[in-house]
């Protein structure tokens, strides 16, 4: 089983002003794949949430920490340059996955400035805000997560054999 760390970028979230439908729609969706072992609302505040994912990653040593909120194109959305600015690599992939997926349905899914990348042997992924944008995002995510985490901690080396799609 996954350990999970969840944070949730909202000014109105953190000051109790909005409840947390996003972060908790993580939880939801990974009920049973995983373990939500630290879960946390900060602010839009670049230093705080990289502050926090380097917590989760190399603290509390959580496998996969998911991000919502501040991936769009307002002033105080700054959870990429948050994430930019702690990881070890890039997963390109994965945003590109999710964008692609996503505009298929909506044309404003180009407009998410999402990243993902590893830092240590944990994986950080930028979800959407909404809970739709985070149901359909981890759609796309959840066929790879499990080989992909296991590649990344060692305990799996077959990238080229077949997978089979959620259809």
């Amino acid at each position: 089983m996954l350990s999970v760390g969840i944070i949730t970028a909202s000014d109105k979230g953190a000051r109790g002003e909005r409840e947390d439908i996003s972060g908790r729609t993580i939880a939801e969706v990974l009920n049973g794949l995983g373990e939500v072992r630290h879960y946390v609302v900060v602010p839009d505040e670049q230093a705080l949430l990289s502050k926090e994912i380097i917590n989760m990653v190399d603290n509390i040593k959580v496998d996969l920490v998911l991000t919502t909120g501040g991936t769009g194109f307002a002033p105080r959305d700054v959870t990429p340059e948050a994430t930019l600015a702690v990881i070890d690599r890039q997963v390109p992939g994965i945003p590109e996955a999710m964008r692609a997926k996503s505009l298929g349905l909506t044309p404003r899914a180009m407009l998410s400035r999402a990243v993902a990348g590893i830092r240590g042997r944990s994986l950080i992924i930028n979800l959407p805000g909404s809970p739709k944008g985070v149901k359909e995002c981890l759609e796309v995510v959840l066929p790879v997560l499990e080989h992909g985490l296991a590649i990344l901690k060692g305990e799996a080396a077959e990238c080229g054999q077949e997978i089979k799609e959620n259809r």
